[in-house]
């Protein structure tokens, strides 16, 4: 009995696989029927997968998201195979049941399913599943008033597996592909559904799905979900075992296509070059199906005639996309009674009707009544082939029901402008604009109103809807693209004063500062329209260095902004300080930080009220290494950071001199003991922990799920008992590295924390406790003591330096060989250490001597005062000699009534909060002489000024 279950078993699965090798090994590419359908595994390119999403779901419109990809490096993702999905990996943990995949539409999630089957079906890969259930959600959609047991909608859609009771005979190594969750029209309720186990219990289609994605039915079988980014976050994180996001075809793929596709060598290479050097084309290749677009129009417009014609622009490619359909519609309509331009106007009108009308519904697939609405038959439908697909065909025995959509959103989005664009131009109606009959009847609409209205239902949608719309209507508005749509048109084209307006009101809405997605947008619609003069002034900007002091206006950090993102090169490291050193300008380049593996945001003058905007930010980016040290965040700022860190990608955090306390170190410990947090590395030097803070902190690290290898408590006022509960902590943690230098650890935590890098079953292999003393937890400035050395580059040749380059003598002049950091008038020299944290020195002088700190883009040649330490505005210091102090910054003394008693001055540099304060030093106390309070926007340089000869100055 048993041996006849086995063989029922095995003849159902063979007869499956046949049927499944039928229906997946050809598909339907653009114009194929179902007589010349090609062949999968034939142009089948193999897909860019990585594992693991972004904690947050990506909400932008999709062509967006698509436009980000190119700055995504391969190297920061990690990329996994389809037949891999479910292997039982040790860094997962745990065994793969659920998995789902993202993607844009249109970027080939579809195909990657089809292919996994049929490869399954065509015993090539994945031998070890025993059924493999391809389901479609567009499918199951038809069936929602149905009820069914699970046994029996299998049995309906796979009549193979009717007679072997298959959840008695096979009860694992199964496969449930659920394709499409976006486009499901069940009420899927993860909080409410019914609980159900028995498979052969009766219900809904949405309650069996339901149960079958949570677990509860078949919790042994395994479930792959395919889904657009946003639908999928209906489904509760802890029901997904694995997420994974298609990235469409990298660059190398999407070649590999274009050779597929065009079997003439030649010409395929022609349009790979020429698709490269239009960067609008070739990022949207990264989608599949718009490089089957490019290939079917590049194909036919390269091999016939000279280039000069080639599409550049998106809205030129969709033109030429659509002369390919027309010729199509026209073979079709041959023998007709009416005109084929006639008939086939009108029949693109009904086709760019639906597409508006849907498009402001949010719909993307439409059913025949839809169709019928809009003035378009079932018959009609099939002459719009390469436009439309069908999603069912008429044989389907369990649905009746045709469903229709667009090849890919973007080509609604252009039939939409089309159709809005041909109703104005050839009945000179403004679709955008609701007007009574009678008001439309009375007055000719501008086509100025029209563009302009455009835009604002552009700008008034948050999530982009109307973007790739707005951008095809502007573009359509060009002469050279109405040159090809003469045919379509009956009335004026479009004057060149009512694009130069358009022009500059798409300018005036970038200078009034839209949200940064918006204003992006407004930038591609300028490209659009041939117009590049906010980007020329902002690359000749950026050519000529003076960005980062230049005072840009809001439409400038646009442009930049927009130049940066649609930039050839690939810029893994985002540098603040290579623009600005504000917030401001944080805030305006949040879209490029986004896009960044790296982003060293170190000294630029952020605080607490970037923070939200920034977590937001960080929680949707590809950031592996984040570098906030030395912006006065405070406890509060880190709070609202946590938040962003807590779902982020970042491995590599520095919150060096961040004006932290103990209070964040509840937040710090919660942040690295959640399930969700990758970080490996965290710099907390410079903050005031003390033992409080770090006995907190030691909590997060003795979780199970601290995934912390290297840490830096480097003066955090740290003494013994704080350095006895870390020691405790690193026992039970992966901690590697760890610093604990400039702190008090005492004998005891030395001892403990020095015996536990000895200790062969601790995972600590360094340890720094380098500088350590009492004076690291005394209150005041002293505890930043930092050992500084001059510079012999930058040594007027009158400096004679000594004692390994602590002390300088003015004297005669030295043999030192000719630099381009040496001042060579002014007695000066520079140390150097470039400083951006809090520091303090002390130096003893003797005669005249001017101690300082100045940037590094200090002259040094010449004699003016831009040369002169304390007489421009990249310096500032304290002039000293035996008559009295005087403060000076850019050549204004400040005397100081504290006469010198002691010839030791002790400097503190507080850079993020803007502060340089001396003290004379007296019997072993400091005594304040002045403090200058300022913004610093690069590390300061301490630096000397030996006003007369014999003039010494020490760095003690």
């Amino acid at each position: 009995m048993f041996s006849l279950s086995v063989d029922k078993v095995a003849e159902s699965q063979q007869n499956l696989k046949a049927t499944l090798r039928r229906k997946f090994s050809h598909i339907l590419e653009g114009q194929a029927t179902e007589t010349n359908k090609i062949s999968l595994n034939n142009i089948y390119t193999e897909l860019y997968v990585t594992e693991g999403g972004s904690g947050e779901v990506n909400k932008e419109h999709e062509v967006r998201q698509i436009e980000t990809t190119p700055r995504i490096h391969v190297g920061q993702e990690k990329s996994i195979h389809c037949d891999h999905l479910f292997a039982p990996l040790p860094e997962r943990g745990c065994d793969i049941r659920t998995v789902v995949t993202r993607g844009v539409a249109g970027i080939g999630k579809t195909v990657l399913t089809n292919k996994f089957t049929l490869d399954w079906a065509e015993e090539r890969a994945n031998e070890n599943l025993e059924f493999v259930f391809p389901l479609s959600f567009r499918e199951l959609n038809l069936m929602k008033k149905k009820n069914f047991s699970l046994v029996e909608l299998l049995v309906v859609l796979f009549p193979e597996i009717k007679d072997i009771e298959i959840f008695t005979n096979v009860k694992k190594n199964m496969l449930f592909i659920l394709d499409g969750l976006d486009e499901s029209r069940l009420s899927l309720d993860f909080n409410r559904c019914e609980i159900l186990s028995d498979v052969t219990q009766t219900t809904t289609i949405a309650v069996l799905m339901t149960n079958l994605i949570r677990g509860r039915l078949l919790p042994m079988a395994l479930v792959w979900i395919t889904s657009r980014p946003v639908a999928s976050s209906q489904i509760p994180a802890n029901c997904v075992d694995l997420v994974t996001e298609v990235r469409g075809f990298n660059n190398l793929q999407k070649d590999e296509y274009f050779r597929r596709k065009i079997s003439d060598v030649n010409l395929a290479n022609r349009v790979i070059a020429h698709v490269k050097t239009c960067r609008s084309l070739h990022i949207m290749c990264h989608i599949p199906i718009f490089c089957w677009m490019a290939a079917t129009v590049f194909e036919k417009n390269m091999a016939t005639k000279e280039s000069n014609d080639t599409p550049k622009t998106l809205t030129q490619m969709y033109i030429h996309f659509l002369s390919l359909c027309e010729e199509a519609m026209k073979k079709r309509l041959t023998g007709r009674r009416e005109s084929n331009a006639d008939c086939v106007r009108a029949n693109l009108l009904a086709l760019g009707k639906l597409a508006f009308q849907e498009l402001e519904k949010g719909h993307l697939i439409f059913n025949e009544s839809d169709l019928k609405l809009n003035g378009i038959d079932t018959e009609q439908a099939s002459m719009f082939s390469g436009v439309y697909t069908q999603i069912f065909h008429e044989e389907m025995t369990v649905c009746k029901e045709k469903m229709f959509c667009f090849v890919h959103l973007s080509v609604q989005e252009f039939f939409a402008a089309l159709y809005v664009f041909l109703t104005f131009h050839n009945d000179n109606v403004n679709v955008l604009v609701k007007l009574s009959a009678s008001r439309r009847f009375l007055s000719r609409p501008s086509e100025l109103i029209l563009y302009k209205e455009a835009v604002e239902k552009a700008l008034r949608s948050e999530k982009g809807d109307f973007d790739m719309f707005l951008r095809f209507l502007l573009g359509l508005s060009l002469e050279s693209n109405q040159t090809l749509l003469k045919h379509l048109m009956v009335n004026n084209r479009t004057q060149q004063k009512t694009r130069t307006e358009i022009v500059k009101h798409i300018k005036e809405k970038i200078r009034s500062n839209p949200s940064p997605d918006r204003c992006l947008n407004l930038f591609h619609c300028l490209n659009e329209l041939n117009d590049h003069s906010l980007v020329e002034e902002i690359q000749s900007y950026l050519s000529s260095g003076s960005l980062n002091r230049a005072n840009l206006s809001p439409a400038q950090w646009a442009t930049l902004v927009f130049v940066l993102l649609t930039s050839e090169e690939e810029h893994s490291t985002f540098e603040l300080g290579n623009y600005t050193r504000s917030e401001e300008g944080l805030l305006r380049l949040l879209p490029v930080v986004k896009t960044a593996q790296v982003a060293n945001l170190n000294a630029c003058n952020l605080t607490l009220t970037c923070c939200e905007n920034l977590a937001n930010a960080i929680s949707s980016s590809q950031l592996r290494e984040l570098d906030l040290s030395n912006n006065n965040l405070t406890d509060v700022g880190l709070m609202k950071l946590s938040s962003g860190l807590r779902n982020s990608k970042v491995e590599t955090l520095r919150l060096r001199s961040c004006s932290l306390t103990e209070r964040s170190s509840n937040d710090l410990a919660s942040f690295v003991s959640s399930a969700s947090c990758l970080l490996k590395l965290l710099d907390l030097s410079d903050n005031e922990f003390h033992d409080l803070g770090v006995r907190r902190f030691s909590d997060g690290l003795r979780s199970s799920d601290c995934k912390l290898e290297t840490l830096n408590l480097s003066l955090c006022s740290v003494g013994e008992e704080g350095c006895i509960f870390l020691a405790s902590a690193l026992n039970s943690c992966h901690l590697r590295e760890l610093d604990m230098s400039y702190n008090h650890p005492g004998n005891s935590g030395l001892n403990l924390l020095t015996a536990l890098k000895e200790d062969p079953q601790c995972s600590l292999v360094k340890l720094s406790m380098d500088q350590c003393g009492e004076f690291r937890i005394q209150p005041g400035p002293k505890k930043y003591t930092i050992k500084l050395t001059l510079d012999p580059n930058t040594a007027h040749k009158d400096l004679s330096l000594s004692e390994e380059n602590k002390k300088a003598t003015r004297w005669t002049k030295q043999p030192y060989p000719d630099h381009p950091e040496r001042f060579d008038f002014w007695p000066q020299v520079l140390c150097r250490e470039g400083l951006t944290g809090r520091y303090y020195w002390e130096a003893e002088w003797t005669g005249r001597v001017f101690i300082g700190v100045a940037y590094k883009r200090i002259p040094r040649k010449g004699e003016t005062d831009d040369c002169w330490l304390g007489r421009n505005n990249s310096s500032w210091g304290l002039n000293c000699n035996k008559d009295g102090y005087k403060a000076l910054h850019k050549g204004t003394g400040i005397p100081i009534t504290t006469k010198p008693n002691s010839n030791k001055v002790g400097v503190f540099l507080d850079w993020s909060a803007g502060m340089l304060s001396f003290y004379m030093l007296s019997c072993g106390s400091l005594k304040l002489l002045h403090t200058f309070h300022t913004t610093f926007d690069e590390p300061v340089y301490p630096g000397f000024h030996l006003g007369w000869v014999d003039s010494k100055v020490y760095l003690c």
